[in-house]
């Protein structure tokens, strides 16, 4: 997780999307996501983004971050997260909390494991292992062959772990500046795909079992795009 130094603090825009349109909600990892970051860089691009702030990007505390992601969740309503390294851990984690209702779908990017991260930054985490729990909600996990975070086979312990999809992109590092991840157009295509995968999984479920497609879809079958 290489360090990304910021112009500035991180905008929170805290007002919920207007009209009721389903938010995208960032949630950076540590020390967050400085100017030139992919995820800085798509709250720049796209409409009805917002990007989760917290108090101290430099010491990543669990509850604390827990709160200000539940906080942002309830104030948005309907929301899909697009979430790096430690912000994947939190999303996870934030699974178990009830404001999780609200989200239609998690799309997790270069998740870390937490003894890697612990080793590389020693002394700056009080976070906790990812539970191993099926998540609630529609997810996708991107990932790197050479994540100096996580292992190719941690990645697919985690997969399964979460019962989440995922999608591997080649030899990418973690995904951040540092390995040349700047605007990410294949990002947006990825994000896309997964959020259409989701509403179309929706439409049928209302379609097919009426009041009861108000639950989360299951998303148990694997799309073969995302194998």
């Amino acid at each position: 997780m290489t360090r990304v130094e910021s112009a500035g603090p991180i905008s929170t825009q805290t007002q919920a999307p207007t009209g009721g349109a389903v938010q995208t909600l960032i949630v950076p990892g540590l020390f967050g996501s400085g100017e030139g970051h992919w995820q800085r860089v798509w709250h720049e691009d796209r409409p009805q983004t917002r990007m989760l702030q917290q108090a101290d990007w430099e010491h990543p505390d669990l509850e604390t971050w827990l709160a200000a992601l539940d906080a942002a969740v309830e104030a948005g309503g309907e929301t899909y997260i697009v979430a790096h390294s430690l912000g994947c851990l939190l999303t996870a984690h934030f699974s178990r909390r009830p404001s999780a209702r609200n989200v239609k779908g998690a799309f997790l990017v270069a998740p870390c494991d937490l003894r890697r991260t612990e080793a590389l930054h020693p002394g700056r985490l009080a976070f906790d292992a990812v539970p191993t729990m099926p998540l609630p909600f529609p997810s996708l996990i991107i990932g790197s062959l050479n994540d100096p975070y996580i292992t190719p086979g941690e990645l697919d312990r985690l997969r399964d772990d979460l019962e989440a999809p995922l999608h591997t992109i080649g030899a990418a590092g973690h995904i951040n500046i540092a390995s040349g991840y700047g605007r990410w157009a294949q990002g947006y295509a990825l994000f896309d795909a997964f959020r259409a995968d989701v509403e179309g999984r929706s439409a049928s479920a209302r379609s097919a079992h009426g009041a009861a497609a108000d639950e989360q879809p299951a998303f148990t079958e694997r799309s073969a795009a995302y194998r």
